[in-house]
């Protein structure tokens, strides 16, 4: 299948409680891929089996990424605990190897980016790995910076990656 008609059916939504299943099953293999398994990794964040309920609140936003009416990957935001009121934390952006390479993540970054403007936030945060290096592409490509320790308490110790950006 080529590549326009693989994205003219895409869809990006937000996350209904019929897709907390699918979500946490993207999540686990992503970072099993990733060896991201053991402790001080979002993948035992006890919000994993629902991400429904965990981002229904204000000021939060997850969305899944729907390619043929699979889902193939998910991300969204909301406000980084222990930090300033306007600062976010974009969180848990897998995509499961099929979807990767396709631009989605652009995709998926700028909407999560441009929901958190509109709720009111002026900075974002992020964590990731070392051995993400496509995904610390892409946040370069998009204005995050590298920044020498981590912000804020995201309960996520093992991730060596900090990086942040103005909104």
């Amino acid at each position: 299948m080529n590549q326009n008609r693989r994205k003219a059916n895409l869809q990006i939504r937000l996350i209904e409680k019929n897709d907390n299943a699918a979500v946490a099953e993207i999540i686990r293999l992503v970072m099993t891929e990733f060896k991201a398994v053991g402790c001080g990794y979002s993948i035992n964040d006890s919000e994993v089996d629902n991400m429904h309920a965990a981002y229904a609140s204000e000021r939060h936003a997850f969305y899944i990424v729907e390619l043929d009416g699979k889902i193939l990957g998910c991300g969204g935001y909301g406000p980084l605990t222990d930090a300033e009121e306007d600062t976010c934390e974009l969180r848990k952006m897998y995509f499961r190897s099929e979807l990767r390479g396709l631009g989605v993540g652009t995709q998926l970054l700028k909407l999560c980016l441009e929901d958190a403007i509109k709720a009111g936030f002026r900075y974002c945060y992020l964590e990731t790995m070392d051995n993400m290096e496509q995904a610390r592409r892409l946040y370069g490509k998009h204005g995050f910076k590298y920044l020498d320790k981590r912000m804020g308490n995201t309960g996520h110790t093992s991730c060596g990656t900090w990086m942040a950006r103005e909104l």
